[in-house]
């Protein structure tokens, strides 16, 4: 034989030079099954497409639930429908409600008395009439009861009735038997909960209601793919006009996919998009780097110089063989690495076969 491989038996540092060119006939290139691929230009450099769900931004999405146990007797609105804040969505008949409201107004008539008999005794201790223990435990029974009306005031307040309503009731006093429930936002009922005629217990959600402008985008990004995101990178949804920027990485770990959550704003271009749409995503990493590239991974190799350094280069098809060209990795997504270098974009790259390139680079297996 008059060639010996002796890649077993030498490991050898090597310090590989820019234009260096590995000459190699068309013959030999089908021999070692060497293939090549053309250079992708990332202008705007992006990631693979990641899977993601669109989702309501958690300060614009709302519960309405029943502030009381009863029956809803009407319901005003379904899925779908815009509503505007303060519009009536359900109306809820209650029986304890009744009771709130007649609590109330016996509080309220029991603090009538006492602020009278109050400002009676303060005359009268101020004339020197009665004593100031007297007017102390006035003072003492008038406060108790004021703190009794305020008890009995927010409890209607909580019970869903508005100020407008308890003020009614308190100069009126006719007693309401249910409760008007009104949207607390603008916005588009994404989920009916309940039906006229049903009974519900206190806090049971009764609509959910979300404005849909703008939207999140949840990613679940495998960890080998976060090194090359960052905030405020712009961020797209695939077959879609959708655009917006990453607003927040996650920095924990789910350790049974291995992946991070990406959570990017979506304030352009929205209006083909719903809640709980399962859609794709690309991430834009590289900015706008002129001479930035796509790559697969395997068209990558690494050699040591003399200082024990790892330089990444790729081989470019050359008139006679092929030329090593050192390259900057930017980062890594799935099977692509996004690389920097001095490329013109119409070059032809090795996609396999590098390791027999770059034995011979290093002159391994020579005679």
């Amino acid at each position: 034989m008059k060639r010996l491989l002796i890649a077993s038996l030498i490991c050898c540092t090597f310090s590989a030079e820019a234009g260096q060119t590995i000459s190699i006939s068309p013959a030999q290139i089908k021999t070692l099954g060497i293939e090549t691929t053309s250079l992708t230009s990332q202008t705007n450099g992006t990631s693979q497409r990641l899977p993601g769900e669109i989702v309501v931004p958690i300060e614009q999405a709302r519960i309405v639930s029943a502030p009381q146990p009863g029956l809803i007797d009407q319901v005003m609105v379904a899925a779908g429908q815009q509503v505007k804040q303060g519009q009536v969505l359900a109306h809820l008949s209650s029986p304890e409600l009744v009771a709130l409201q007649r609590d109330h107004l016996q509080a309220l008539s029991q603090h009538k008395l006492s602020e009278n008999a109050f400002k009676r005794d303060s005359e009268l201790y101020k004339d020197g009439i009665i004593a100031e223990r007297r007017y102390l435990t006035t003072e003492t029974a008038h406060d108790e009861l004021n703190a009794l009306l305020n008890e009995r005031r927010q409890a209607l307040r909580l019970s869903g009735m508005s100020p407008q309503a308890i003020k009614q009731l308190e100069s009126s006093g006719v007693y309401t038997n249910g409760l008007s429930l009104s949207a607390p936002i603008d916005g588009v009922i994404l989920e009916q909960m309940v039906t006229a005629g049903q009974r519900v217990d206190s806090a049971t959600p009764l609509y959910r209601i979300g404005k849909l402008s703008p939207l999140w985008l949840e990613m679940h990004v495998p960890t080998q793919a976060l090194n090359g995101i960052k905030l405020g990178m712009p961020a797209r949804v695939s077959n879609t006009e959708a655009t917006g920027k990453v607003i927040a990485i996650v920095p924990s770990i789910n350790k049974l996919d291995q992946t991070a959550l990406v959570r990017v704003l979506l304030n352009k271009g929205i209006n083909t998009l719903a809640p709980g749409q399962m859609v794709e995503a690309e991430i834009a990493q590289s900015g706008n780097n002129k001479n930035s590239f796509s790559v697969p991974k395997s068209s990558l190799v690494q050699v040591s110089n003399a200082k024990n350094v790892n330089q990444s280069f790729v081989f470019v098809k050359a008139k006679n063989g092929f030329e090593a060209r050192p390259v900057s990795v930017v980062g890594n997504v799935g099977n692509q690495s996004l690389i920097a270098g001095n490329f013109t974009g119409n070059e032809q790259i090795v996609a396999s076969g590098t390791a027999m390139l770059k034995a011979k680079m290093q002159g391994i297996g020579e005679e």
